[in-house]
């Protein structure tokens, strides 16, 4: 485990930091002295302040409220903080939103990554250290009896304006690189769960709707597979590919946990001593993917990563962590 002082990095400037995963990598950060954080967050319906509010005594965080698609707010925040690296957790990432509408998700996730980018540029130079949180929707899905997975490599294939807006940032984030030099990198994560995540995501919405003395909804036939990994696991990942990354690389970052929807509402309902038919179906949404699983090999034998929680008990100690929302 890393100490504060053999971490490279003096002062993080986190962005969507009041969001699920970047408070689960804040608290890590601090919790562990490993360096000076400053969380920039717009506060969105998606924010939970909350969750990060005994981190505002320490002397080592400090929050702004900014957008990270106003030149202003950015400029103003990277003036007065001046970090030595940059990694940008804030996004639009509800994909049945993004359907709906795709204008947010595209000045969020592409052009507040533009910005980031530009800005940082200008006030802390081409070798401020930059990186950039991603997702495996990027590269669309497989089919369910697929024994493949996806690599950093394979080609991206978004099937929703979310993916989509996320694979846009990516390739401009990339070209940063050969542009200007920029010390860049990116992970594609599968998906997280874990504590503070906002209540429209499948295992909140889920518990809540269960212990509402509702059924569970499921898209479709329920047999859309997604590979789940903790948050913290994520967040020490992406601690890994900050600290020995390699300049203008993508790393995939999974568990190997590959369940499926129906599979998972059915774990749900046993951890909460529910009937297991309280499950309703109802029409998939558009564009649906199938299953999603990312190849982690990269981040295994270049940095020595690997996943280290158990499923089924950090699942259920996840779900546990809702009841009280209810």
């Amino acid at each position: 485990m890393l100490k504060g002082s053999d971490f490279k990095y003096k002062k993080l400037f986190v962005t969507g930091g009041a969001g699920f995963i970047g408070t689960n990598f804040i608290n890590m950060l601090l919790d562990e002295g490993l360096c000076e954080v400053v969380c920039f967050d717009k506060l969105t319906y998606a924010a939970n302040l909350l969750a990060l509010e005994h981190n505002l005594s320490r002397k080592h965080f400090t929050f702004i409220k900014g957008d990270i698609s106003s030149p202003s707010d950015v400029k103003t925040a990277l003036e007065e903080t001046v970090p030595d690296c940059i990694v940008n957790f804030a996004a639009e990432t509800h994909v049945d939103r993004s359907i709906d509408s795709s204008a947010a998700f595209i000045r969020t996730n592409v052009l507040g990554t533009a910005t980031l980018l530009d800005t940082a540029r200008k006030i802390l130079g081409d070798q401020v250290r930059f990186h950039q949180i991603s997702t495996d929707e990027v590269y669309g899905d497989l089919p369910i009896d697929s024994e493949q997975s996806f690599t950093e490599t394979s080609p991206l294939e978004p099937s929703n304006p979310y993916a989509a807006s996320k694979a846009s940032a990516d390739l401009l984030v990339l070209s940063y690189v050969r542009t200007h030099g920029m010390n860049v990198t990116v992970s594609r994560c599968c998906n997280n769960y874990g504590a503070y995540q906002h209540a429209e995501k499948l295992i909140p919405h889920s518990v809540k709707q269960t212990l509402n003395g509702e059924s569970i909804e499921i898209y479709g036939n329920g047999k859309n597979v997604r590979e789940w990994i903790y948050a913290p696991d994520h967040c020490r990942a992406v601690l890994e590919i900050l600290q020995n990354g390699r300049v203008g690389e993508i790393y995939n970052v999974g568990s190997g946990q590959l369940v499926s929807n129906i599979e998972l509402a059915h774990r749900i309902l046993s951890i909460l001593n529910a009937s297991p038919d309280r499950i309703n179906f109802v029409p998939d949404r558009p564009g649906h993917d199938r299953k999603y699983h990312v190849n982690a090999t990269k981040l295994s034998t270049e940095l020595g990563f690997s996943p280290a929680s158990d499923f089924i008990y950090t699942l259920t100690q996840t779900v546990k962590s809702y009841i009280p929302m209810s």
